[in-house]
């Protein structure tokens, strides 16, 4: 635990809205959230019904009542890098705004959607409730934004994992102060075709491996994406060309060419399943995975879920990208995303967030949190 923070306790009684300012107009871009983790464990150390554990630059904050179940509530504190949006201001947004967003008076600035907007009202509940219904596990972790390997939760998921152990978790992922439950498989392949060079003057004397890739392309632009019904909500798959490169010289027949895939995959499916079915679709391309993530089921069926979403509100939707949910369905942990800000804004150079949406995620969390 840090005993010199390199930046002052932040104010948890104030508003979410000015906690959410504050915290992002501390720049915490993936491998630079050590200031802003200082700053969240300092503002936590005092509470005496909090356990306060730092991990690196994940902070932990837990009560330990007694209670029959645990939730586990956490959001990562780092962003993509700044493009001239910091420091934060607020704007109004009219019906006539360039951003077609609902009108009202929003925060403007990286990091307010992607998602310290949801942290700013986890630490604000963090600190105000100290009798909540359930025991809860809070977490703000870091590096999220960057290379799976590095990711903070990802991390604990491995070295402590009895820190993500509940009975339901909430991951503060934009999704416009509305249940998004579950997410998306997400497997990246790069399919190669190979030819032989010639010059290509005489172009019949090599094999063109660019053309070889045709039926390749061919075979993404017919695919119909599928629309999977898993456990009452339905998630809408997609297969992609994201890349495509080959040949060395204008004047060299190509003998390899790659094609850079993407599938999004719903949650019904294991990476296993979603590997084979491209080998199915591509059996005579070689093929080789660059990146698997497994989805996450809606996680609607706990109990704790159902009562969440009867306090929040409004009908469950399914996450089509990939988030951290996955680690804690890993761990046979339901899990939901449930935070302000509309996910079309995040890592956006106009960033901005709802500022009725952060009050909102609020009131759904602690209407929760304290309900009889």
């Amino acid at each position: 635990m840090s005993s010199t923070p390199a930046h002052p306790p932040l104010d948890l009684s104030s508003d979410s809205v000015s906690i959410t300012r504050a915290i992002c107009d501390i720049e915490s871009v993936s491998g630079n959230e050590g200031t802003l983790a200082d700053a969240i464990e300092a503002s936590l150390a005092g509470l005496d019904h909090l356990e306060v554990i730092r991990d690196g630059d994940a902070v932990i904050a837990r009560t330990s009542l007694g209670r029959a179940q645990r939730a586990v509530i956490a959001g990562h504190i780092d962003t993509v890098p700044l493009n001239g949006n910091l420091p934060t201001r607020f704007e109004t947004v009219d019906a006539d705004h360039p951003s077609g967003q609902t009108p009202g008076e929003y925060l403007w600035g990286r990091g307010t959607v992607d998602m310290k907007a949801g942290v700013a009202v986890q630490l604000k509940l963090a600190a105000e409730l100290t009798e909540p219904v359930v025991d809860v596990t809070w977490i703000w972790y870091d590096h999220e934004e960057v290379s799976d390997s590095l990711n903070g939760l990802g991390r604990l998921a491995r070295t402590r994992p009895e820190l993500l152990a509940g009975d339901f978790a909430i991951l503060g992922e934009p999704s416009n102060s509305s249940v998004e439950g579950g997410c998306n498989g997400n497997l990246r392949v790069e399919l190669r075709t190979f030819g032989l060079r010639s010059h290509s003057a005489r172009s019949w004397v090599g094999s063109n491996a660019v053309h070889a890739a045709a039926p390749i392309l061919a075979t993404l632009a017919a695919y119909t994406a599928r629309e999977v019904e898993v456990d009452g909500l339905v998630y809408r798959e997609g297969l992609s060309a994201v890349g495509i490169t080959g040949g060395i010289a204008g004047n060299i027949i190509p003998d390899e060419c790659m094609v850079h895939v993407n599938y999004r995959f719903a949650p019904s499916r294991s990476g296993q399943e979603a590997i084979d079915h491209l080998a199915e679709l591509f059996p005579d391309v070689q093929m080789t995975v660059v990146d698997l993530a497994e989805g996450a089921r809606p996680g609607l069926d706990a109990e704790l879920a159902k009562h969440f979403l009867a306090a929040v509100g409004g009908e469950a939707k399914p996450k089509y990208g990939w988030t951290d949910v996955a680690r804690f369905s890993a761990l046979g942990v339901p899990a939901v995303n449930y935070g302000p800000g509309d996910p079309i804004k995040a890592h956006a150079d106009d960033e901005r967030v709802s500022v009725e949406q952060i009050v909102e995620c609020e009131r759904g969390l602690r209407a929760w949190l304290t309900a009889g």
